[in-house]
């Protein structure tokens, strides 16, 4: 195993952690800086097993409310509820996943000038989302209602579009149909976690013949690097929303999609 392919699977692993739960698409910039370092990855897959690493940070600064919720359930509506507007919002994206996912995987996957486009174009709309005076009905995640739910999970299956950013279309999703930015950015990493841990299951599962052992060292070195980049994110990204709302991601969509479609034209 080189010690090029090493250092790359570092880099690609701390860009997953730090742009998965922000509106930036993690997909696109992985993939657009592993197109940039010549990283290859059988099938796609390492994009998508990294996020796995992700997901762990989510469940280690929510493990205390996460488990309270589990152990309510025989007891609580509240806590029933819950869970299954997060397991209702999972949903379209289960369905559509697995039906769309060859396609999404040799086709959207593969097209780098899309993802810059689709980049700049989200950052756009993040934008025009940011500005719009709109007045939230639902401040709390626990109590967001189960149509609310599904709504926000159909809008989660536009993000299967490389660039799109599933954070970023849950929350988009989420502000257009009454919730306030923190609850919005909390559902969505919330939802982040049968979605992610779906398509890494499938990906695992589909590319299973594929994987070597130097692969599957070249993932856990991103896997790790994920985890302890996302830890920081996660941790601060609800207060930083608040106060600043998402238009410094959308400036940054932009900047990254511009300077994707100048490198793709210059350097091929």
């Amino acid at each position: 195993m080189e010690d090029q392919s090493i250092i790359s699977a570092l880099v690609l692993g701390v860009i997953e952690g730090l742009t998965e739960f922000v509106p930036v698409s993690s997909t696109a910039h992985v993939l657009l800086a592993g197109q940039f370092l010549g990283f290859e990855s059988p099938g796609n897959t390492f994009a998508v097993l990294i996020q796995l690493g992700a997901i762990l940070a989510i469940l280690s600064v929510y493990f205390a409310k996460l488990l309270g919720i589990a152990l309510s359930l025989p007891t609580s509506a509240e806590s029933r509820r819950f869970v299954g507007a997060v397991l209702l919002g999972f949903l379209p994206a289960a369905v559509i996943g697995f039906l769309a996912h060859d396609f999404i995987k040799t086709v959207l996957f593969e097209t780098p000038m899309l993802i810059c486009v689709v980049l700049i174009l989200g950052g756009f709309v993040l934008l025009w989302i940011d500005r719009l005076p709109l007045k939230p009905r639902y401040h709390d995640v626990t109590e967001y209602p189960l149509s609310l739910a599904l709504k926000i999970g159909f809008c989660q299956c536009v993000a299967m579009i490389p660039g799109t950013s599933r954070s970023g279309a849950t929350i988009v999703g989420a502000l257009l149909l009454g919730a306030d930015k923190r609850s919005a950015a909390e559902f969505s990493f919330f939802l982040a976690m049968p979605t992610m841990l779906g398509a890494f299951t499938l990906d695992l599962y589909k590319n299973r013949n594929a994987i070597t052992a130097d692969d599957g060292l070249i993932i856990a070195i991103g896997f790790v690097a994920a985890f302890v980049s996302a830890l920081f994110v996660v941790r601060g990204l609800l207060n930083f929303v608040s106060k600043r709302g998402y238009a410094p991601f959308a400036w940054w969509r932009i900047a990254v999609g511009l300077a994707g479609l100048v490198g793709l034209l210059v350097f091929g």
